[in-house]
């Protein structure tokens, strides 16, 4: 007999840090917005999308990430990107969620008529709406529902990507391929660091996203650099598709506050310098590290298993490990469309298959909250979080004893 219900996981206070805007659409929407945006879908029924799009298993992360072909295309105007920001919020307040971090590239989204500012301040003001009117209604000992953004370079992206990289990469005509990713991925800290200081778009952090495999993360070092000297929190979609040397570059070269999935952390045979000898000790010295400075690493279980084709069940994903040596984790969705999940799908996935318990379960929603970019001062971060830890043992009590 399990100690947890369904309804106790959505009624709890949760987080999810790592959300992807552009993957995280309303079917119903994105089929709405595409009729109005003369974009072509596969089919325009729900059940068409999932079955050709929107799978329930993909063959590798390459194929996931197809979907957002689709998304980003009806995402090319304020009004779109606003209203799919607003209606997210909700979705994720409907199910128990009090503090949303949403990631998207806006580099994917920029056209001539739409520039980097204005996508960002789309967004922020979607989140703000449904924030606003979230908030009104909620009594006054909860918290409340607030949200972060974080801004997305692409690891690794071509001039067929938006109609921003073709622009880009045709203007730089000699700097070579790896040359245009750094100074693209350099350009938007430079705009995230630029809203942060001089707006009130809530931009909390900045990340790396795309494909993992073959595209290091120190060619983001000089993005990362400046996102790091303008005190701006950072996390790495790192060991999603890549092993340990990946979480590696993330935590030394980039000073990763958080890492993105994190998957392959103890994956020994996923290490391929020959100047690693003893690859047992250096995931022991990697995760030490990690254990040490806190780094948390956003669990995204659904996504995994999805990816990752030789995770055939879901007792080898590599979370039984991190809760052995006492990592911090949080459990996200990454994509609620793509991935078909919710905060309370992806926690009652890891309580019904991994040994956690009442206490620990608690320590980890709330270090959800307490290692969340929160846009306010750290004076206001801690009063939020006491908020949300006197509610949490208010429902446990009530509902648990």
């Amino acid at each position: 007999m399990t100690w947890y219900s369904e309804d106790f996981i959505k009624k709890i206070p949760k987080t999810d840090l790592h959300l992807h805007l552009d993957g995280s659409l309303r079917i119903p929407t994105l089929i709405e917005l595409a009729k109005q945006h003369k974009v072509d879908l596969p089919s325009y029924t729900e059940e068409g999308l999932r079955n050709l799009v929107f799978k329930k298993s993909y063959n590798n992360l390459d194929e996931y990430l197809k979907g957002f072909a689709y998304t980003c295309a009806v995402m090319r105007d304020e009004e779109s990107i606003e209203r799919i920001s607003y209606e997210l919020a909700l979705d994720c307040f409907e199910e128990g969620v009090r503090y949303i971090e949403v990631r998207f590239a806006p580099q994917l989204l920029m056209t001539d008529s739409l520039g980097f500012e204005e996508i960002v301040r789309a967004a922020d003001k979607g989140l703000k709406r449904a924030r606003d009117e979230i908030n009104k209604k909620i009594p006054s000992d909860e918290p409340e529902f607030d949200f972060g953004i974080i801004i997305c370079a692409m690891r690794y992206c071509n001039e067929n990507f938006s109609p921003f990289y073709r622009q880009f990469f045709n203007l730089l005509k000699f700097s070579n391929p790896k040359e245009k990713i750094i100074l693209a991925s350099l350009e938007a800290a430079k705009a995230a660091v630029y809203l942060r200081k001089n707006t009130d778009i809530q931009v909390v952090g900045f990340d790396i996203a795309g494909s993992e495999y073959g595209n290091p993360a120190d060619r983001h070092t000089e993005s990362y650099k400046y996102i790091h000297e303008n005190f701006l929190h950072k996390t790495v979609h790192a060991g999603e598709a890549f092993g340990p040397e990946s979480i590696f570059l993330a935590i030394t070269a980039l000073h990763a506050d958080r890492i993105g999935h994190g998957l392959f952390l103890f994956d020994e045979s996923m290490i391929t310098s020959e100047e690693i000898l003893d690859k047992k000790k250096y995931i022991e010295d990697l995760v030490n590290y990690i254990a040490d400075r806190r780094i948390t690493i956003e669990v995204c279980l659904s996504s995994n298993l999805q990816t990752v084709p030789k995770i055939d069940h879901i007792s080898k994903h590599s979370l039984k490990k991190m809760l052995e040596n006492k990592l911090s984790v949080t459990f996200c969705t990454d994509n609620r469309l793509v991935s078909s999940t919710t905060v309370s799908n992806e926690l009652k996935l890891a309580l019904d298959n991994f040994p956690i318990y009442q206490r620990q379960l608690k320590d980890i929603i709330i270090y959800g909250f307490k290692r969340s970019f929160y846009y306010q001062p750290y004076t206001k971060k801690r009063e939020y979080v006491r908020k949300v830890i006197n509610y949490y043992e208010k429902i446990e009590k009530s509902m648990i004893g």
